[in-house]
């Protein structure tokens, strides 16, 4: 190897050279590299020591065009400030950990254009696979397109024709649980802030909370629900609107379809001097990481973002490598913290 001067770029160990060290053929080489079980343990452990003493790293871009693969997996996702998809996000990065694959992220956003532009850069990259947390933006037809061309996961949504291929969480029996949880505590007038009803997670929990009332035999108040959507802002809307029509409608407590909405909740009542869970008592949807800090404590749905990222992220691998996928259901458990109070009749 020639001498370097400082600031030289040491040159990078190649096939060729670990071949010409082992005293073997590239092919060889190569089949150590990927996994291959017929070369002899003596040669195969004597190339893979070469490899570990020079901290050989192979060349992906080389790799791919013979395997004719570009070892990578598209994400497309939302809201990087957002915990849910950051959480699921980092479930998918560990999910392709050690894999071979590495995650090409691409950013949709509120308009659809910019969702549809995020999708064809990922396309153009000739991702092996592809995992959407925003398949809502897309028609069922396309995805069933897209599926058809390459390993496709779809997160958060149920596409029929395709429901083997999505992950899902079971909202509506969640947030019947939540509304009912209140109901015990002596709630008989519950307000709802739900997401965007646009939107399968917002429309379930709405319906959850909806059915747990009438089989409770409570009255759904249509005045009592106000549409949010997910973000910190609506929060804060809602629950002022919410206020305006209480003493008309005085309600005890507040089913909050996510935890972001339930946090700006909380401030607007702090700002009319309403106490939390003395006056009105709050559950949330997700348990994200600052539910447990919030004064007091919201209790909510511990929704499994981080293993829902897992879990696609194992599922598209699978696909990858040519098997079925099976898809278990993800369990959405009530955290019980000090934001729900027991109602005095």
């Amino acid at each position: 190897m020639p001498n370097l001067k400082p600031g030289d770029k040491k040159p990078a160990l190649t096939m060729y050279e670990i071949a010409r060290l082992a005293g073997v053929s590239q092919s060889t080489v190569s089949r150590v590299l990927n996994g291959n079980k017929s070369v002899a343990p003596d040669i195969q452990a004597n190339i893979l020591k070469i490899v570990e003493e020079l901290n050989y790293r192979p060349n992906m871009a080389a790799r791919g065009l013979v395997s004719g693969k570009t070892l990578s997996v598209g994400i497309l996702t939302r809201y990087m400030g957002s915990p849910f998809f950051s959480q699921t996000l980092r479930g998918m990065a560990v999910g392709l950990t050690g894999s071979g694959y590495l995650p090409i992220i691409a950013l949709g956003s509120d308009l659809g254009s910019e969702d549809l532009d995020a999708l064809k850069l990922l396309l153009e990259r000739r991702v092996d696979g592809l995992i959407l947390q925003v398949g809502w933006r897309f028609s069922d037809e396309y995805l069933h397109e897209l599926a058809a061309e390459l390993p496709l996961v779809v997160v958060g949504q149920n596409i029929p024709g395709l429901e083997d291929h999505c992950i899902v969480v079971k909202s509506f029996d969640a947030a019947y649980k939540a509304t009912a949880y209140l109901i015990e505590k002596g709630h008989t007038c519950i307000a709802h802030i739900s997401g965007p009803l646009f939107l399968a997670d917002g429309i379930e929990r709405r319906n959850g909370y909806c059915q747990a009332l009438m089989d409770h035999g409570l009255e759904v108040i249509p005045e009592l629900i106000v549409e949010g959507d997910f973000m910190e802002g609506s929060g804060i809307v809602a629950t002022e609107k919410l206020l305006e029509q209480r003493q008309k409608y005085p309600f005890s407590a507040i089913f909050i379809a996510n935890d972001q909405m339930a946090v700006s909740a909380r401030l607007a009542l702090y700002r009319r001097g309403v106490a939390v869970p003395g006056d009105v008592s709050l559950i949330g949807f997700d348990d994200q990481p600052d539910s447990q800090y919030m004064i007091p404590p919201l209790t909510t749905i511990r929704h499994p973002a981080y293993q829902m990222g897992m879990l696609a992220a194992q599922a598209v691998l699978g696909l990858l490598d040519g098997k079925r996928l099976y898809l278990p259901d993800l369990p959405l458990e009530l955290i019980v913290r000090e934001s729900v109070t027991i109602r005095s009749q």
